[in-house]
């Protein structure tokens, strides 16, 4: 039962010219090859959901006590016919490639979550979405989840009496005329999607773009990156600070309109989803944003709400460049990788095998190319250190795949147009404090990441890996001190202060304090041994081998 097209003229062919290859190679890429990787990405999503639904026809007990599988294609062909552009934009939204994904994990038993037929017949509620944004009529039954119902694209509708005597159980949808008709148990809900606002009954899915175009997704069970996940609705406060902080996000991005690295194309950015509380600022220090994405949901992101529009600018150029990446791998084979063979990812606490290193050289590429083009502007002082230090990180990334990776022709091309990229950028004339501290940091973090993740042989003279996360996920603060303007740093008191403020001898007895009350503080063991060396330059090649150097300390 492989899906037909949904009745638009047919998609121009998968053919990238040379030009548009290098472009992306070199981190950036204009909106032509963004078309070029959205069409990719229907055509995956069709392959895809052809698959689901033959395997849902061999397997008619997996949608059991909902009608078959060809009961919802029907109903979607047929709201595909009458509004093709509608049913398009449907099928490719990120939350049903997510659970498009999900389902085929779950059918071919690789991963858990509900009673099967729950998460397979989510394709009904997708029916009924496609009929009614196509405005023809229909009736299915539908999953019902602790007594709500999932729109994909659309919203929540709660027939909370439904989960009385089953957290999982169906409803009767009926669409007439653009209105939805909803009955479980005892309940009933009408309701019209496409116009009807928040209520008892009714939680609209919002988006946070002032043109509506972008969702704040914080309802569907498929917004996460794997298993079903609950809804969380946002109270109104909340998301209009979400709305807020996109707002000037969109802003700060839209400065440039030639493309290049770190320069994203906004209509790429298809769906956001809230995750955890609000981070802040505090003294002027730059607070991480979690977030993290899937090539499962091209344009999606999970994210905890930034701090201010930079912070979230800076996010959306990280995680478009992963889809990008992904819309690309699922295209064009770039490196054999078995996932055995680990190396360094200077922004992991972990090693990383060469499919995540190159992933993290291409987002970080493109973060780095966003903190150049803020140079010389209001935040001049932090894109100055941020893009020092980023076009550190990722050379040494692209290194590594160079000599290491066994790149297919396509992939050694993606890989030396980012060299190419960072090795312009390392021409880059930058104030010299600020080249200084990019590398203290760099070398901070990589001599506390070898004593971390690497042990020293002395019977054998050789380095090993001691497997990842030893000693779970750690973060190296001296980074963001170095990161610091020195003003902020001219009364220090902890060792990592004194050390980031060039006062090695004053840092030193402390890092040696910390160590007698813990011999096994990796932290105060690396800050030792940059102390010990920024004090005798003549022992800096032990940096090299750091694991060796504490070895011998001990």
């Amino acid at each position: 039962m492989t899906p037909p097209g949904t009745g638009q003229q047919p998609q121009p062919s998968l053919t990238l010219p040379g030009a548009s290859f290098d472009a992306l190679a070199s981190g950036g890429g204009s909106a032509r090859e963004s078309a070029f990787l959205a069409r990719g990405e229907r055509s995956r999503r069709l392959l895809l959901l052809g698959e689901l639904l033959d395997l849902l026809e061999e397997q008619p007990g997996t949608l059991e006590p909902l009608p078959p599988a060809a009961t919802a294609w029907e109903a979607i062909s047929s709201a595909a016919r009458h509004r093709p552009p509608v049913v398009e934009e449907l099928l490719s939204a990120p939350q049903v490639g997510n659970w498009i994904a999900h389902a085929l994990r779950r059918l071919h038993g690789t991963a858990g979550g509900p009673p099967l037929w729950v998460d397979t017949g989510h394709l009904h509620a997708l029916s009924v979405v496609a009929c009614l944004r196509a405005g023809v009529d229909g009736s299915t039954e539908v999953p019902v989840r602790n007594g709500e119902i999932a729109l994909p694209t659309l919203g929540l509708a709660r027939l909370p009496g439904c989960a009385s005597a089953s957290p999982y159980t169906t409803a009767r949808a009926e669409v007439r005329n653009g209105t939805l008709h909803l009955t479980g148990g005892a309940q009933s809900l009408t309701v019209e999607p496409l116009r009807a606002g928040r209520s008892a009954g009714w939680l609209p899915l919002r988006t946070v773009d002032r043109h509506g175009r972008v969702p704040l997704d914080d309802l569907d069970p498929y917004r996460n990156l794997d298993d079903p996940v609950p809804p969380e609705p946002l109270d109104s406060t909340a998301f209009e600070a979400w709305r807020a902080v996109f707002d000037e996000a969109v802003e700060i991005l839209a400065g440039h309109t030639t493309p290049g690295p770190g320069r994203p194309v906004l209509t790429d950015i298809r769906c956001l989803v809230p995750w955890g509380a609000a981070l802040a600022s505090a003294g002027g220090e730059r607070i991480p944003v979690r977030s993290a994405s899937t090539a499962d949901a091209y344009g999606s992101m999970v994210l905890s709400r930034p701090p201010d529009g930079l912070a979230l600018a800076e996010t959306l150029v990280h995680e478009l460049q992963h889809s990008k990446l992904g819309a690309i791998m699922h295209l064009f084979p770039l490196l054999d990788d078995d996932r055995a063979e680990l190396y360094y990812s200077p922004w992991r606490p972990d090693p990383r095998h060469l499919t995540g290193l190159l992933h993290g050289a291409y987002a970080f590429t493109g973060v780095a190319g966003f903190w150049h083009d803020r140079l010389g502007g209001p935040h001049h002082a932090t894109a100055a250190f941020q893009f020092a230090l980023r076009r550190l990180h990722c050379r040494h990334a692209v290194s590594t795949l160079l000599h290491h990776a066994r790149l297919t022709p396509v992939g050694r091309r993606l890989v030396h147009g980012l060299a190419a990229t960072l090795d312009t950028w390392l021409r880059h004339p930058l104030d010299a404090s600020v080249v200084r501290r990019a590398r203290a940091a760099a070398r901070s973090h990589l001599v506390e990441w070898r004593l971390r993740n690497l042990r020293w042989d002395p019977a054998t003279g050789t380095t090993q890996i001691t497997g990842s996360l030893r000693q779970g996920i750690w973060h190296d603060d001296r980074v963001r001190l170095y990161g610091l303007p020195p003003a902020l740093l001219t009364d220090p008191q902890t060792a990592d202060e004194h050390l980031c403020a060039g006062n090695p001898a004053a840092a030193l007895p402390r890092y040696a304090e910390a160590l007698r009350r813990n011999p096994e503080d990796a932290h105060a063991r690396a800050g030792r041994l940059l102390a010990t060396a920024a004090l005798h330059p003549r022992l800096r090649p032990a940096l090299r081998l750091p694991e060796r150097a504490a070895h011998l300390m001990r």
